[in-house]
């Protein structure tokens, strides 16, 4: 249930709230209307919130981190994460379909690389983050 206090000869609604909450409702429309004005369209925001879905994975995390170190195929990568060809080729075909990585034909070998310089720098970030005490 709201409760009602005087202010400077103006009634504010305020209701019970949780920490770390406004205690009264005041919109800045300035700010809102500037940073509603950077917002970026749904279907951008719908696809970078797919590309943070497909890195929730640890194994796939593990593939992008392996392949910051080094260009590798895919059974340089099933050796180093201890994971069979074909789970390593599915999970570098989910990666590969969102843009993460890619990959260069050399005669019988698919060697792959990060898609971009980006996809490094959101893995080392993150890393950064949760490496911090």
């Amino acid at each position: 249930m709201p409760v009602l206090l005087k202010t400077n000869e103006t009634k504010t609604a305020l209701s019970v709230r949780q920490a770390g909450t406004c205690e009264i409702t005041f919109v800045n429309k300035k700010i809102v209307e500037n940073v509603r004005k950077k917002l970026k369209p749904d279907s951008t925001i719908n696809q970078l919130a797919e590309s943070f879905k497909v890195l929730g994975d640890s194994t796939r995390l593990k593939i992008i981190y392996v392949l910051s170190q080094a260009e590798l195929c895919v059974c340089d990568i099933a050796a180093l994460l201890g994971l069979s060809d074909s789970a390593v080729s599915h999970q570098l075909r989910v990666l590969r379909n969102m843009r993460l990585v890619k990959y260069r034909k050399e005669g019988k070998m698919a060697y792959y690389t990060l898609d971009d310089e980006h996809i490094e720098s959101l893995f080392k970030e993150g890393l950064k983050h949760v490496e911090e005490k």
